[in-house]
């Protein structure tokens, strides 16, 4: 694994992980949005690569980590893929929904990617927002929304202002994890850092 030293990760401002609808400008967090030792995932959700690290983020990061730790998503879709950043404008509509529906949307997609095309992504949606339900009309419709549609491109140039070009790319505490990473390495890097922030 090659890991790419990037610059610092700047102050965040967090929201809790709940039912309630997210505000405009507010960050979805996964864990304990009040923690000093912050994760931010830049993340594309038709990488098989991000799928992965979501995996590990359920079954071990945030069972592990969720009362000290505050996860960040923030969506950086590449070029190359097709439908990534339709994806990311539907999770910032579930977003608007709750919390809870944007990081079950952010697993379905990325549980999904073999079977998803963009032929067949507004069927995708659909098959979402019945499972949630949720009206998948008006998610839909967020496709042409401007505003939604900005959001994403914010997180992407943030991104690129610090150097991101893959995904996903982990910052914890400041430093960098670009695609395929180990468990016991970011895990590593978070005990670090909350040791640091006691």
């Amino acid at each position: 694994m090659k890991l790419t030293r990037i610059s610092p990760l700047a102050g965040l401002a967090l929201i809790m992980l709940t039912s309630e609808p997210l505000t405009a400008q507010a960050p979805l967090v996964e864990g304990n949005p009040s923690a000093a030792v912050r994760v931010l995932i830049f993340e594309d959700l038709q990488c098989s690569d991000c799928a992965n690290f979501r995996v590990m983020l359920d079954k071990h990061l945030l069972p592990r980590f969720k009362d000290r730790v505050a996860f960040e998503h923030r969506d950086f879709p590449l070029a190359k893929h097709d439908w990534a950043r339709q994806a990311a404008i539907v999770a910032r509509h579930f977003e608007q929904e709750s919390a809870e529906t944007a990081v079950a949307w952010r697993r379905y997609i990325l549980a999904n990617l073999k079977d998803t095309t963009a032929a067949g992504f507004a069927a995708r949606v659909r098959s979402f927002a019945i499972a949630h339900k949720q009206a998948a009309g008006p998610a839909l419709a967020a496709l042409k929304d401007s505003a939604l549609g900005a959001r994403v491109q914010r997180d992407f140039d943030d991104g690129v202002a610090r150097g991101v070009a893959r995904t996903p790319t982990v910052f914890v505490d400041g430093n960098p994890f670009v695609e395929t990473f180990t468990l016991d390495e970011i895990s590593k890097a978070i005990e670090t850092a909350l040791q640091a922030a006691r």
